[in-house]
């Protein structure tokens, strides 16, 4: 089993990382650099968090099994010239080798090759990328070109800082440092800048994460925050939609001033194959590719504003994309919440679902998720069942919070954390370390993760699911995943006085640990700003839980969802009858549906036997007739087939709108009233046109 385990979860953090990069990012669409780059910095970060348990089990067993070859008697000889073979044996030592043991040389390799990949991914690789992926060039050459220059200032204030310290080095006689000192003080000034941010995330997390699965359990209070979300997104769905408009008049005028024959016709080929499909065609019938271009008649816009151009329909284009999709996955969430608030009160405990799905199900989860199932679940063990995971997650809440203030403490140990550790370190129980290990990161990855994934900054930086991200969002977030891992790794093993620098003990430090360095060359960094900086995370806790933040967002003017405001209130009201006018919307169309498929079923068939029976059993008298009218017929047959085929399309393809849902009903449209009544219909259709624009 040496190795085995470290290959066994290098390939599942890989489909992990994969898993969750294909629900945020689109791999069809977006460029495959972009893909590559994100991918790789989110599979480094989840392995970091994953491989670390294991450098810690590794490590307890070398410290046993120096501490068990250091207490070994020397070699000696008796008074009866024997030596000291003939002598009893020393006592064994209890220690023994952990199944997912790494043999030594491995594991310092391994973080050598993961830090400095990820560290020159987050600082020189990912922004340059950035910049490439958001440029409106048109050709690659142009995209480096622009990615160089927005980036000079970047690398320039790094350039400097690094500048201004070796030369304070060289002319200070009292200071001569070494290449592997440079290399430390390079690793804590990026430790300290990823755990200023570290700090930050993690107090929002540690508080929202469980208060999110207690409320939850409240239908109420999900139902209502949905039609907040609705109004809000209505908004800017609207928003986008406007946008896009105004873009796509800019391209529609530079599309009729660019002829075939112009210079730059190849970059509006490129904007145009950038449009949505519909504006395409729109634009392609408006389009004179005969007319020459005159340089001298007309004004011509010159390359820098087509690839200003190009970057707002790129833009403009993913933005309507996005809430598009995120308005009908909030439609059904809002359907599902109204359901569930429907069938609590059910007596026959059957959940009975308002729409049907589109998708056909699965067999195997139709027989085991049957109507009852789902009854028991959704309204009755699902609620419970958050309630339960809010408790247990708050109780982790405390416990890191109370480490993260006591975990320099050595005498007595206060934190928690390091009492689990030291008491499994006692015992030598291993699947027990690794488990308490991988159980506390992966908490504390949670908090901090999912709050990156949770923030949006405006439209600069957002992590839209179902293939909705910008590459933008998607190369910042391996930026802040590549800048957040290892400072959260170091806090880990402080937490456990796995960390000699913490522990202030004399004991073989972990691989992780020695490829970090040690922090006394600046000792006002890991002996004050590693210890008391992360104590702020009490603070950060309680603004959370008040929700300070989000009521000087509403302040602001940013409007965020407050039960006791009274700006949410009318957004709950507005997004409250949003969603009533697209269920509405919604069932007629399904009824309309359902109603063309029984007129189909009913008399579709009987019409086609109709018609056979009659081509093959002719009637005499319509023959006849038919002989002495051909000439008449002859003369306006066309118009009449035409006027009968409009006709009949009209029926089929017009769509019975309701306008007052309460009080209509179809009960003209039976077969069982006696006959069908188009009055009615072509009264509905007319008067449903009317009010669907209100």
């Amino acid at each position: 089993m040496s190795g085995a385990a470290l290959g066994l979860e290098i390939v599942f953090v890989f489909f992990l990382a994969l898993f969750l990069l294909h629900r945020y990012g689109d791999f069809k669409k977006q460029h495959r650099l972009v893909i590559i780059g994100t991918l790789l910095a989110w599979y480094l970060c989840f392995l970091i968090v994953f491989i670390l348990p294991l450098d810690v089990s590794t490590t307890i067993y070398n410290r046993c099994r120096h501490a068990a070859a250091n207490s070994s008697p020397p070699e000696s000889t008796n008074g009866t010239g024997l030596d000291a073979s003939v002598t009893p044996a020393p006592r064994q030592h209890p220690c023994f080798k952990p199944w997912s043991y790494i043999p030594d040389g491995i594991m310092p390799i391994f973080w050598r090759v993961v830090y400095w990949t990820s560290q020159f991914l987050t600082w020189i690789l990912l922004p340059f990328m950035q910049s490439y992926a958001r440029s409106g060039g048109f050709s690659i050459t142009g995209k480096i070109k622009t990615a160089l220059i927005e980036n000079a200032i970047y690398y320039g204030t790094y350039l400097l800082i690094f500048g201004a310290f070796l030369i304070y080095v060289a002319v200070n006689p009292r200071l001569h440092l070494e290449w592997n000192q440079l290399q430390t003080i390079g690793i804590a000034a990026a430790n300290t800048w990823g755990l200023f941010l570290l700090v930050l995330l993690l107090g929002y997390g540690l508080v929202e994460i469980p208060r999110s699965y207690w409320n939850g359990a409240k239908r109420g209070y999900l139902l209502m925050k949905t039609y907040f979300k609705a109004a809000k997104l209505m908004t800017e769905k609207a928003d986008a939609e406007e946008n896009l408009e105004d873009v796509m008049e800019e391209v529609r005028k530079v599309n009729e001033s660019i002829k075939y024959n112009h210079p730059l016709r190849k970059c509006v080929d490129t904007i145009l194959k950038k449009c949505p499909t519909d504006y395409q065609e729109k634009m392609g019938r408006n389009m004179d590719d005969y007319e020459d271009f005159d340089e001298k008649r007309n004004t011509y816009p010159s390359e820098k504003s087509l690839v200003k151009l190009h970057k707002q329909v790129i833009y403009s284009v993913q933005r309507h994309r996005r809430t598009q999709v995120q308005w009908q996955i909030l439609l059904e969430q809002a359907f599902y919440l109204e359901d569930v608030a429907k069938n609590e009160t059910s007596a026959t405990h059957q959940f009975v679902h308002t729409f049907q799905s589109p998708e056909p199900e699965n067999r195997f989860i139709q027989y085991f998720y049957n109507p009852t199932v789902e009854w028991y679940w959704e309204c009755l063990l699902r609620p419970w069942f958050h309630r339960t995971l809010a408790v247990v997650l708050s109780i982790f809440s405390v416990i890191v919070v109370w480490s993260e203030c006591t975990f320099f403490s050595t005498t007595p140990v206060l934190s928690l954390f390091a009492v689990f550790i030291q008491l499994a370190e006692k015992t030598y129980n291993y699947i027990y370390i690794e488990i308490a290990c991988f159980l506390s990161i992966f908490f504390l990855s949670i908090c901090v993760y999912s709050t990156v994934f949770r923030i949006r900054v405006f439209n600069y930086y957002y992590l839209a699911s179902h293939h909705q991200t910008d590459a933008y969002s998607l190369l910042f977030s391996g930026m802040l995943f590549c800048r957040l891992t290892p400072p959260l790794c170091l806090n880990f093993l402080g937490l456990t006085h796995m960390d000699s620098s913490i522990s202030h003990q004399n004991t073989q430090p972990t691989a992780y640990t020695s490829i970090m360095g040690s922090m006394k060359v600046l000792s006002f960094i890991a002996d004050g700003f590693y210890i008391y900086y992360p104590m702020l995370v009490v603070i950060l806790c309680i603004a959370t839980y008040f929700s300070l933040g989000t009521r000087c967002l509403n302040l602001l003017g940013f409007q965020q969802f407050m039960g006791d405001n009274d700006m949410t209130s009318d957004l709950v009201d507005e997004g409250k009858e949003l969603i009533r006018r697209e269920k509405r919307k919604r069932q007629r169309q399904e009824e309309g549906e359902n109603r063309r498929r029984e007129w189909k079923e009913r008399y579709g068939h009987n019409r086609e036997d109709s018609t056979r029976n009659r081509n093959v059993h002719p009637d005499p008298k319509e023959s006849n007739f038919s002989d002495t009218t051909t000439n008449w017929s002859s003369k306006y047959t066309r118009a009449n087939n035409r006027t009968e085929r409009d006709r009949i399309e009209l029926l089929q393809d017009a769509e019975p709108l309701d306008f007052n849902a309460e009080t209509f009903t179809d009960e003209s449209l039976e077969p069982e009233s006696g006959r069908y009544q188009p009055g009615g219909r072509y009264l509905s259709m007319s008067s449903s046109i009317i009010f669907e624009d209100i």
